[in-house]
């Protein structure tokens, strides 16, 4: 009974309210000039995560976006809530499923679908960067986007990750970063230039 609440009853939950806090809330989008013209990665901290379907969508409404999503006990939750927002996942993390999640994303990108990652998910620390999304730039070849959102009106969860939930009633600002590319960097390089692009 616990993990049929956990895996059917609280994605749906979790879905009515980004619904409610999505429509409102009034909204005002930042995007780059130029919109992709081949697939990339979507790159949030895992704080920033709930409403992210929703900037999926408006950024590209007719791409299509799935999500690495860990085996982590909250994962399937996770899974079904985006699933009811459109988005699909590929599951696995850095700790857990990791090589299988990796090779089924870059197989997802080669056929045109997007991806979105959490660098510091599931387990943190808040704002470190684990080699997936490194791995999955490189071996893909593709464009990095930096994907966020800044609410006027919000709770933040004392998690390890200080999670935001907008308040309904408020605003919020999307943005999407310029785009850029860990080609031919090491490591260390690329987190750095993360760490640049992606700023808290």
């Amino acid at each position: 009974m616990k993990k049929f609440l956990k895996v059917t009853i609280v994605p749906y939950i979790l879905y009515i309210i980004t619904k409610v806090i999505y429509y409102t809330n009034k909204k005002k989008f930042h995007f780059p000039k130029g919109k992709p013209t081949k697939p990339f990665i979507a790159a949030f901290w895992h704080g920033n995560l709930l409403m992210q379907p929703y900037l999926f969508k408006k950024f590209q409404p007719s791409g299509t976006f799935k999500a690495m999503i860990s085996h982590h006990s909250d994962g399937e939750s996770i899974a079904k809530m985006v699933n009811h927002l459109g988005v699909q996942s590929v599951r696995g993390s850095s700790s857990q499923g990791g090589v299988k999640a990796l090779i089924g994303a870059i197989k997802e990108l080669k056929t045109n679908s997007n991806i979105g990652i959490t660098p510091d998910g599931p387990r943190g620390p808040i704002y470190s960067i684990a080699d997936g999304i490194i791995a999955l730039s490189q071996k893909a070849d593709v464009d990095i986007y930096y994907f966020s959102y800044k609410a006027s009106k919000y709770w933040q969860l004392k998690s390890w990750d200080q999670f935001i939930i907008p308040k309904p009633f408020g605003t919020i600002e999307f943005f999407v970063s310029e785009p850029f590319n860990l080609k031919g960097l090491s490591k260390e390089e690329s987190r750095e230039l993360i760490k640049l692009k992606m700023p808290i």
